[in-house]
């Protein structure tokens, strides 16, 4: 019968075998309660590919191997970062946001805003028509 450790190679392997995962949820790899990440083999790799229904190449198997790997364990190393006592925030710096007062202020008249217009008519910017016919 297999077990999970059968599936875990290098590092992991022997972190597991050496302190156990005693802590961790079933069907996970973790030491001393940390989660670890197991290499993606290039068959994990096609059996996603299928899934996804694409079409790859040997070499492109080989590449999307490597990188998915590296992905995931940059993946473990963001979940590892202690953040237990830290608030969780949208912005890391206590920056707020500058306002003025909403506060009414007169404006100008139609007759001071048309007095610099070249055409006004009937109290309205009048400009040269552009589409359609003239009405």
């Amino acid at each position: 019968m297999r077990t999970r450790l059968d599936r875990v190679r290098g590092p992991v392997r022997f972190a597991l075998r050496k302190y156990g995962a005693g802590s961790c949820r079933p069907h996970s790899y973790c030491v001393k309660g940390v989660y670890a990440v197991p290499d993606i083999s290039r068959d994990e790799v096609a059996h996603l590919a299928r899934l996804s229904r694409l079409a790859l190449s040997d070499a492109e198997l080989d590449e999307f191997a490597g990188q998915l790997d590296s992905i995931l364990h940059h993946v473990k190393t963001v979940a590892e970062v202690a953040t237990d006592d830290v608030a969780p925030t949208a912005n890391p710096s206590d920056i707020v946001n500058v306002t003025r007062p909403d506060v009414i202020v007169p404006g100008l008249t139609p007759e001071q805003s048309l007095s610099g217009a070249p055409n006004a008519e009937e109290g309205r910017f009048a400009v040269p028509q552009i589409l359609g016919e003239s009405e």
